[in-house]
């Protein structure tokens, strides 16, 4: 039997990432939204370094073995992500230059400091010596002397130093630059109705004579680099440690990880590569990638915004839910009259925040438990919670420390909460705690009532403004009787529960998804309707794209959303002929996961935390709710459909990767999905105000 068809995760990755490049390079976004898409492009490849080629890095280290691990040889695979990732940068450098000469068009000039015209210089000279110079701290290279530390996630000024001074050596120099203290933009003064930015990079090379010349040296050549790091926490064993300690120490450990990426300009000087390569212990092969002029390109992403609104999206103010604007009614008994879907970033997470404060002072709410896995920095969610326990409400709180790189954030709001007395769980041992989830316990008229959310993305107030996400908010009693046991096994970790109503990972949630499928095989079979719908970021089990390909084999209609990661292969005779892949990149990150099944005319539709990867349907906790009220059930298959008819930001994922755009058919309507989201949860507002007057005044 032949072995069934995948596109390798990382080749598949790098694919995805190149969508986002082509929202770079698309002219009909706007032109500071595409310099924020190359941020976003270099943001996302240089956690891609940090993870997976470090992660691949380290399997080619056990030679032969390695294959039978990974399934291929790591180091043809190093290589060919390599050769991939420099076709990337080619392409990236492309269109920076390009963005450059649109820019100029409108009268926004990006200069270097060759191009500083007098007054221009001046300015300059002064910022530095009053704003930057404090900023700055320079590292002479002593041959002699062990190579300077330097930072993950940080780019260099690397300088050749030619003595002024006879008898003494020419020498180089590091400077970082500081954009984590300091903004990487510098607006200059305006001259007529002409706009001129200079990166701070330039600004440091316009006076690095000024910081050398009293040791004895000019500066010959100053180019930027920069090095990317293994970003992979090794958790301590040590069972005498705390999850805390054992978190902290892997996390500062992971500032000092191997190399796996070098970034350069081209225009350095060979011998200053050289050096600078041997120093760092890494072949010029090792993941050495030619750069331009400037790296950590995702500063970007706060490019400034100086001019017209036209050259950046047209954000319309969030929604309020159409049954959460009668003023007379709290949240709370909103939620107790019918379940509740909000959708961000379309509606409000203000609802979220306003429930939890809500909760906090109400006199009948007892208790609030809760899953924190990415909390913002300046956390209302949080600071909710605090109020509560403030006012004699218990509060159970499960922070999943490993949310990778914002690990040292939620260790800060741990030990926050608990020192105002919350109940804080550090996650289960063995186990990331994913999913998102919190239930209110009220007792009214001396019954215990249970208000749930479980929803499809993080309690952070600041990514559900440009992250798509569902929240189900219910009084369903089965709902919380199953979130009350999955609570209880945070707690406790011993007793593997039942559950009602959800889908749970690692315990149930994977044989739930597969017998959901064969469900759909077995009426294809019968020549009845058979269908799946699938919405999520990653597709990489092999499991389940097996699965998928049997029910494609019999005849089961499969369409795909997938944002990210597909290792599903479409197009292959006698495998997937009935699948189809989308993929939409956007102003906003999709990141919901709905799941939906024919099941012979009576559908099953979820929402969930989790994709179909293994970490998630096996190494996390993950949830996944059925929706019930037939008004949030026709409003998911609505959204879906609209994305589904989606022929704007749409790519067609196939089995060549060529990340094709979706077009309008001629005298077809051009259709932008996130924009006719936003108008139809708008509408439906706006229906039911109308209908809300008419019963007022009839």
């Amino acid at each position: 039997m032949k072995k069934p068809p995948y596109i390798n995760r990382e080749i598949s990755w790098l694919s995805f990432n190149e969508r986002v490049l082509q929202e770079a390079a698309d002219k009909t976004t706007p032109l500071i939204e595409r310099l924020k898409f190359l941020g976003i492009f270099s943001n996302n490849r240089d956690e891609f370094y940090r993870v997976r080629v470090a992660t691949i890095k380290r399997l080619a280290k056990l030679g032969k073995k390695a294959i039978s691990i990974y399934g291929e040889d790591p180091n043809i695979l190093l290589h060919s992500l390599q050769k991939k990732a420099i076709e990337q940068q080619y392409i990236f450098e492309t269109i920076y230059q390009q963005m450059i000469k649109e820019l100029a068009k409108e009268n926004i000039f990006i200069i270097n400091e060759k191009q500083l015209n007098v007054s221009q210089k001046e300015f300059v000279k002064n910022y530095f010596n009053t704003d930057l110079v404090s900023n700055l701290f320079p590292i002479m290279i002593d041959e002699n002397k062990s190579f300077p530390y330097m930072k993950d996630k940080a780019s260099y000024l690397y300088l050749k130093l030619g003595s002024v001074i006879s008898n003494q050596k020419n020498k180089y120099a590091l400077i970082e630059i500081p954009s984590s203290s300091i903004s990487r933009f510098i607006v200059l003064p305006k001259n007529n109705n002409k706009h001129f930015i200079i990166l701070v990079d330039d600004v440091i090379r316009f006076n690095t004579n000024q910081i050398f010349d009293v040791f004895g040296y000019k500066t010959i050549g100053a180019y930027n680099i920069k090095l990317t790091r293994d970003a992979e926490l090794d958790i301590d064993n040590d069972v005498s440690k705390s999850m805390i300690e054992k978190i902290s120490k892997s996390v500062k450990a992971r500032k000092k990880g191997l190399p796996v990426r070098f970034v350069y300009d081209t225009e350095m000087p060979e011998d200053m590569l050289w050096y600078i390569m041997k120093k760092l212990g890494m072949e010029k092969k090792d993941n050495a990638i030619p750069g331009g002029r400037y790296h950590n390109f995702k500063d970007f992403i706060n490019f400034p915004i100086i001019k017209e609104k036209k050259l950046i999206y047209n954000h319309p103010p969030a929604l309020n839910h159409k049954d959460l604007i009668n003023n007379s009614f709290t949240i709370i008994n909103a939620i107790k009259q019918k379940d509740i879907l909000l959708h961000y970033p379309y509606h409000t997470y203000n609802h979220i925040i306003n429930l939890l404060r809500e909760a906090s002072i109400d006199p009948q709410v007892e208790s609030i438990k809760i899953t924190l896995y990415r909390i913002a920095d300046s956390s209302k969610i949080a600071n909710a919670l605090v109020n509560a326990v403030k006012n004699g409400k218990k509060v159970m709180v499960v922070v999943e420390l490993q949310a990778r790189f914002d690990e040292e954030n939620n260790i800060y709001w741990a030990d926050k909460l608990q020192e105002e007395g919350a109940k804080v769980i550090y996650g289960v041992p063995g186990l990331k705690v994913h999913s998102k989830l919190f239930i209110i316990t009220a007792r009214e008229n001396g019954k215990e009532i249970y208000y749930s959310h479980i929803g499809t993305g993080n309690f952070n107030e600041k990514s559900s403004r440009i992250y798509t996400d569902f929240s189900i908010l219910t009084a369903n009693k089965d709902i919380a009787s199953d979130l009350n046991k999955i609570f209880d096994f945070y707690d406790n970790n011993y007793k593997i529960p039942s559950f009602k109503k959800l889908l749970v990972a690692p315990f149930f949630m994977r044989k739930n998804f597969i017998q959901l499928i064969n469900n759909e095989i077995y009426f294809a079979k019968k020549k009845k309707t058979a269908s799946i719908t699938l919405k999520m970021n990653s597709l990489v089990d092999r499991e389940m794209i097996n699965k998928l390909y049997e029910a494609s084999q019999v005849g089961v209609k499969i369409t795909l959303i997938v944002r990210g990661v597909c290792c599903l292969v479409t197009e292959m005779e006698g495998w997937s002929e009935n699948i189809k892949v989308f993929s939409i990149v956007d102003k906003y990150l999709e990141h919901a996961r709905v799941f939906i099944f024919h099941n012979n005319g009576k559908e099953k539709i979820f929402i969930s935390s989790g994709d179909w990867m293994s970490r998630n349907l096996d190494n996390r906790s993950e949830v996944a709710v059925p929706i019930y009220d037939e008004e949030i059930r026709k409003q998911i298959k609505d959204i879906i459909n609209i994305q589904l008819s989606g022929n704007t930001k749409v790519r067609i994922i196939d089995r060549k990767q060529d990340n094709l755009y979706k077009k309008a058919k001629p005298g077809e309507k051009k259709v932008r999905a996130q924009d006719e989201i936003y108008n139809y949860l708008k509408n439906e507002k706006f229906m039911f105000l109308k209908s809300f007057k008419s019963k007022k005044y009839s």
